[in-house]
């Protein structure tokens, strides 16, 4: 267990060289602290000020720095705190945090910053979750997403649900306190018509899931076909590199090969894949059942087929094998100077080249794809604990409406109402409990 009246410190900046580094410190000490160890008093300093100094080390000089200070309540953490830039030397880093720690501080848990900040009420559960998706964002759609979370918006949501179920479930208990009366507090179409419609609610979010988690871990995105389809040279033209070898043996890739694109701010998990057919060859084999396994988890399948090799007849056949994909765009390649009937193929195939980069009808599709993936005004879950809780919260309600139906007792409804209540406030911390603390908060860097 951890010691939530220690003051903390940690470094704030990854390791390595650089101009400066920053030093964070938290807690109830943490001004006395670092007055101990700096040229200057600061004690009386007003919050949200900066002071010029050194570190001290009893006579030796460690660093000169700036010292950013900032007052409880109005902090990240909710407690005194104090932000040290120093030098980036890695040594230097490591002299401030050993001078920090011999006079009283501690070396912060991973998260415990923020989970400091959980604590003081400086945001809930879900906006803490948010910090970390932030710090972790890799593209403009899962940024904008976790700034959305931070903002807390989705908190607002949630509370909105609870406390029109809080207010009826004050009644049904009520109805409990006088059961030998025989008397109804809580309008039961109200009620029922209450909880439809927060069964409507509760899905809309849950339902954002698939969209909100594709924007945050990118959109797995798979690149199948037979063998010298061209899967790799449109892998090396996508990211406008030498990823992938290309070769005119057939099966030269055996494994597949993992990458990132990034296109109008939304990341795609770009995956080549071993060409589709039978084959005697062991390795070979293992490739082939790896890219079944990649295509049966992708959410967007883009299917290549050499339009130079390939009949109606046998793309409808190899069509026919795919598993079902949310997604799938058709893509005829080595179009090259050829002249084409595009009438003759599938709608909605798209025509490129992949050995002379012209890929811009795919690039057109991969945008209609990006486009679905908009987030608009409406709230968009990322998070899978946030989704699973929904779901939970969900079933009770369902409950609700089943019991309903069958008359059953007040103090049997109010089970279900309080275990709806219950899965729907783990989403924001009102309730929690150290085991789920230590999960979300373990998976902070240092000094967050």
């Amino acid at each position: 267990m951890l010691d939530l009246q220690d003051t903390i410190v940690a470094p704030a900046t990854p390791a390595g060289v650089s101009a400066i580094s920053v030093v964070r410190a938290s807690g109830n000490d943490a001004i006395a602290i670092v007055n101990q160890c700096f040229s200057k008093d600061l004690t009386d300093k007003d919050g949200y000020t900066i002071h010029y100094g050194y570190i001290k080390d009893g006579e030796a000089t460690v660093d000169e720095v700036l010292i950013s200070l900032f007052r409880n309540p109005n902090s990240y953490t909710g407690e005194d705190s104090l932000e040290i830039s120093c030098h980036g030397s890695p040594y230097i880093v490591k002299r401030v945090l050993e001078t920090l720690v011999k006079n009283g501080a501690r070396m912060a848990e991973p998260g415990e910053f923020t989970l400091r900040a959980f604590l003081n009420q400086k945001l809930d559960l879900a906006q803490a979750e948010a910090v970390a998706d932030m710090i972790h964002s890799n593209s403009e759609a899962s940024l904008q997403m976790a700034i959305a979370q931070i903002r807390g918006g989705f908190s607002e949501d949630i509370r909105y649900l609870r406390q029109e179920l809080i207010d009826f479930a004050a009644l049904i208990e009520l109805e409990n306190d006088f059961g030998e009366e025989d008397v109804e507090f809580a309008n039961r179409p109200k009620l029922k018509a209450l909880v439809e419609k927060l069964l409507t609610q509760i899905e809309q979010l849950r339902s954002s899931f698939v969209a909100g988690n594709a924007l945050k871990n990118g959109i797995n995105t798979v690149i199948a076909g037979k063998p010298n389809a061209g899967k790799s040279t449109l892998l090396n033209a996508l990211l406008n590199e030498e990823r992938a070898i290309v070769s005119d043996i057939e099966g030269t890739t055996r494994d597949t090969i993992e990458e990132l694109f990034v296109l109008d701010g939304v990341q795609f998990r770009l995956i080549d894949t071993a060409g589709l057919r039978e084959s005697r060859d062991t390795i070979e084999q293992i490739g082939v059942g790896k890219t079944r396994a990649s295509m049966q988890k992708a959410e967007l399948l883009v299917y290549l087929f050499d339009i130079t090799r390939t009949s109606g007849q046998e793309l409808e056949q190899e069509l026919s094998e795919l598993p079902q994909v949310e997604k799938t765009i058709l893509v005829a390649n080595k179009v090259d100077d050829l002249e084409v009937n595009k009438k003759a193929w599938p709608e909605n195939t798209v025509f490129i080249s992949a050995k002379q980069g012209s890929i811009e009808p795919l690039i057109a599709a991969l945008q209609h794809v990006v486009a679905h993936y908009e987030l608009g005004n409406e709230t968009v879950i990322n998070n899978a604990r946030h989704a699973d809780a929904l779901s939970k919260s969900s079933e009770a309600l369902q409950q609700v409406l089943d019991g309903m139906e069958m008359n059953i007792t007040s103090d049997l409804i109010a089970l279900d109402i309080r275990s709806s209540l219950h899965y729907l406030g783990l989403i924001t911390g009102e309730v929690t409990n150290d085991e789920v603390l230590d999960s979300i908060f373990g998976r902070f860097c240092i000094g967050k």
